[in-house]
């Protein structure tokens, strides 16, 4: 087996880089090896107009360090009053890559999500005219579906019912956390793609609750059981470009982590690379590795690769900050639990 690969430049189709504080402590750690990335619009107050997004776009090149290269996908906030002229004009004048469901309630900063689906009707069918697509937080959030479920019912009672209705819309099922969420993509050759996590290639839900609680493997959706974790593994490292990487890397302070109602994210931003060509390796496709974290995603979302490259190198224990500090609070790096040996050395 190689010991040095080079790829292109990846990108990460599924981001939070919060604001402020945070903003400037944990974009460093994406534009280190990260050319782009989808930009989740899930602020308080959330971003919901071009106006928002242009304002949060210049925040956030602001805060890139000098010498850095990074280019933000911006998204809006898909809520019962968005504007349809509003998106067609921030995805015509390349301003917005996307658009994002949230059900209302279903994971940190969803209050202002979707509740009623046909008052969005008319911004899908927008999206679906100009092709911009729409990322989805596939979850129900019905109290009487119990939270291992919600993504399979979301799928049945939700996404392929808006998908039925609204011929020619492109989706990203973003994070899928089922074989579910495998079968419905491999059943649909056209307009469907989804991002797969790096923690959810690693943990199942025995990590987060054998032995103790362990609160920085919680993330929404939450981890499943372990033939869920084998499909997305076997998905992620196939080759089918359908599938591409989304971290969903989720910054929250230990603070908020480690409390008797603790935020829901993992932060991966830092050491996904590694990790992933641990997974890609023990699955024997380190060959398949560039085209789910580089290729893939560009060809769903119709954008030109990246032109620059890493090489990721395999040798002693690689080693990584344990916490990465901000101003409002130490936010603590996804640790897997078993040594890795990949470094991103170019």
């Amino acid at each position: 087996m190689s010991t040095s690969i080079t790829i292109t430049r990846p990108d990460d189709w599924h981001l939070h880089l919060r604001d402020g504080a945070m903003l400037q402590a944990v974009l460093p750690e994406t534009a280190r090896h990260f050319g782009r990335a989808i930009i989740m619009p899930n602020l308080v107050p959330p971003v919901v107009t071009s106006a928002d997004a242009a304002a949060y776009r210049d925040r956030i090149m602001a805060a890139l360090p000098e010498g850095m290269t990074f280019e933000p996908l911006m998204t809006l906030y898909l809520t019962e009053d968005t504007d349809p002229a509003d998106v067609e004009a921030a995805f015509t004048s390349g301003l917005c890559s996307a658009v994002k469901l949230y059900p209302a309630g279903a994971t940190t900063n969803s209050a202002s999500g979707v509740t009623n689906f046909d008052k969005v009707r008319p911004v899908l069918e927008k999206m679906a005219e100009i092709g911009m697509p729409l990322c989805v937080h596939g979850e129900v959030t019905d109290n009487d579906i119990d939270i291992f479920d919600r993504e399979a019912v979301f799928i049945d009672r939700v996404l392929d019912p808006i998908r039925r209705a609204t011929p020619g819309l492109r989706v990203v099922m973003e994070h899928i956390t089922t074989k579910d969420g495998v079968d419905y993509v491999k059943s649909n050759d056209t307009d469907l793609g989804a991002t797969i996590t790096t923690h959810h290639l690693i943990i199942n839900r025995n990590h987060i609750l054998v032995g103790g609680i362990k609160p920085h493997y919680y993330c929404l959706p939450v981890a499943k059981r372990e033939e869920h974790r084998l499909a997305l593994r076997a998905a992620a490292t196939s080759g089918d470009n359908r599938f591409f990487l989304g971290t969903d890397s989720a910054p929250h302070v230990d603070a908020a982590k480690e409390t008797g109602c603790g935020c829901a994210g993992c932060f991966t931003a830092t050491n996904t690379m590694a990790l992933l060509a641990h997974v890609f390796e023990e699955e024997g496709a380190l060959d398949k590795l560039e085209g789910f974290a580089s290729l893939n995603g560009p060809a769903f979302y119709r954008k030109p690769v990246n032109t620059g490259t890493i090489t990721l190198t395999k040798g002693a224990p690689a080693e990584w900050p344990a916490k990465i500090h901000s101003e409002d609070g130490p936010v603590t790096v996804f640790d897997p639990g078993f040594p890795v040996h990949w470094h991103v050395t170019a």
